[in-house]
């Protein structure tokens, strides 16, 4: 098993999401801040030469819409999304579980998500060469559209803790 083939796993929690009266959490649209958010993180991917090559995305409403707009940056780029319901509730050791069932093919894998878990999964994944920085500041806050990139040689298959160096966090807004 080729272990030197490096990848990049980015966790990405979904945009600014509304709280209508009457509609259950896992059904809640995005606010309209979330809608005019959400494209600068596809465009930040862009610059930063992250495009995703497989996309794993929650199926709550908030989540799925994130992802819709990511991919319209994204373009011809963006490969069709994996919606999964086991994301959304999930804990850290179960989404963990979920992407080491990730192809040992895909290089950039985008985790589309929710909060506490990408903040703690980020965490648990952290290696001690971590950008401090940005380890920091996952740590303190993970605002919505808060995405941090994580770099491993290991296959997904094997992440587990402390696996991954954090490279980025940040929080992509429009200009």
């Amino acid at each position: 098993m080729n272990t030197m083939h490096s990848r990049k796993l980015i966790l990405m929690r979904h945009a600014k999401a509304d709280y209508p009266l009457g509609v259950v959490d896992h059904d809640r649209p995005l606010a309209a801040r979330g809608h005019r958010e959400a494209p600068s993180a596809g465009a930040w991917l862009v610059e930063q030469d992250l495009v995703p090559d497989y996309i794993l995305c929650s199926d709550a409403l908030r989540a799925r819409s994130t992802c819709a707009w990511v991919l319209s940056e994204l373009g011809e780029k963006g490969p069709t999304p994996y919606v999964d319901s086991r994301i959304y509730g999930a804990g850290v050791a179960q989404l963990c579980s979920i992407i080491n069932e990730v192809p040992d093919t895909v290089s950039n894998l985008l985790v589309i998500g929710h909060q506490p878990v990408l903040q703690e999964l980020a965490l648990r994944l952290a290696s001690a060469d971590s950008d401090e920085e940005a380890v920091y500041e996952l740590a303190m806050n993970y605002p919505t559209l808060g995405t941090t990139v994580l770099e491993t040689s290991y296959p997904y298959s094997h992440l587990d803790v402390r696996d991954a160096r954090v490279t980025h966090f940040l929080a992509p807004r429009p200009e």
